[in-house]
């Protein structure tokens, strides 16, 4: 669930402020770049809310020219609402926001959880800098930026394990499956999946994991259910109705009692064992911290003009403890810490904000 700071911004013919789905790209990118776009942004809108420190933004390898953000602003949004360029950044604030909180709150009804116990993870470019103001709307609590959030994808690539997952389609019923045509099959998935996995790691000890993608008759979607490492026979029948009813059961809260269970698709994954984690050591102690760098910014929670404090992320220590506002600045991304929230560091170098009051 997202929305990237070139998702472009404009106002409908009902006079309504709307968010994407067009997007200003890297090239030209948002008009703050000042690479030749024109068009609002929702990077041009933090811009001129004060979010984005323009001096170290990607560590001062882009300009940054908040007239021209502000500009845009008002050409695309401003003149339409009759509005501020701040009053304008900050309604295209509120639709992004609005529009994730309420993608995550869909999805916590469908699948009748709740979301006031559950963390959020922030990451990419522009997500530690909405992270806040989404929880609030979503109801969540606790939020985790995790280090280097603006290459977290290459991050993970590094870690991953080598592996290679093979989906095709074959239709059945639960009750009506050929169990040895089906092996056969399956076999035929592993052995291709390895061929290609061996190339990266021709020694290693294969982990091979197979899967049925399963649904009630008559729904348009199906979960994914993990199959016993066996070679599968009749026996296993009420097994694999037990495992999918399990799962449909956390998903949706209860499973359908006399319905016909289909299997649309098989996939068969190998993958090389997984790089194994240090333990994560704890911090015996928290230090209060404050910086003597301030910023205006417009408060997403009073909607005045505030100083926040500024913080360069490499600066601050594990145990450091700090309150909002605050803006947490790095490399690829900034971390937005509303005034009401707090931020500590843990002994690796994770943000862990948490809300503290409500306002």
């Amino acid at each position: 669930i997202g929305a990237g700071g070139g998702s472009v911004a404009a106002v409908d013919r009902l006079g309504r402020i709307q968010v994407g789905p067009e997007s200003a790209g890297s090239d030209p990118g948002p008009a703050a770049f000042a690479k030749g776009g024109s068009r609002a942004t929702v990077t041009d809108a933090d811009v001129v809310l004060g979010l984005i420190d323009p001096e170290r933004f990607a560590e001062g390898q882009i300009r940054i020219d908040r007239d021209l953000a502000a500009a845009a602003l008002n050409n695309d949004v401003g003149q339409y609402l009759q509005a501020a360029p701040e009053t304008t950044a900050q309604g295209i604030s509120e639709i992004v926001d609005e529009s994730m909180a309420s993608a995550s709150r869909m999805h916590s009804v469908e699948s009748g959880k709740d979301l006031s116990n559950r963390l959020m993870i922030a990451f990419g470019g522009n997500g530690p800098l909405h992270a806040t103001r989404v929880a609030r709307k979503s109801g969540v609590q606790n939020i985790l930026i995790p280090r280097d959030p603006g290459v977290g994808s290459a991050v993970g690539f590094l870690f991953a394990p080598v592996s290679f997952e093979i989906i095709r389609s074959r239709y059945a019923t639960l009750d009506q499956i050929d169990f040895p045509a089906l092996e056969v099959f399956m076999q035929s998935m592993v052995a291709e999946a390895e061929a290609v996995v061996r190339a990266g790691a021709p020694t290693a000890n294969l982990k091979c994991l197979r899967r049925a993608f399963m649904r009630y008759h008559g729904q348009g979607h199906e979960i994914e259910i993990d199959l016993p490492d066996h070679p599968l026979t009749s026996q296993d029948l009420p097994e694999l109705r037990t495992r999918f009813e399990r799962e449909y059961s956390l998903r949706f809260s209860r499973a359908v009692p006399g319905m016909t269970i289909e299997i649309l698709n098989w996939s068969v994954s190998l993958a090389s064992p997984s790089p194994a984690l240090p333990a994560r050591p704890q911090v015996s102690d928290e230090t209060g911290v404050t910086s003597a760098e301030h910023r205006t910014i417009l408060c997403d929670v009073t909607d005045q003009p505030t100083q926040a404090q500024v913080f360069d992320r490499s600066d601050l220590k594990p145990g450091d403890y700090l309150l909002g506002p605050a803006l947490i600045i790095e490399p690829q991304t900034t971390t937005f810490v509303s005034a009401d929230f707090s931020a500590r560091l843990d002994a690796i170098g994770n943000i862990w904000m948490k809300k503290e009051v409500s306002a």
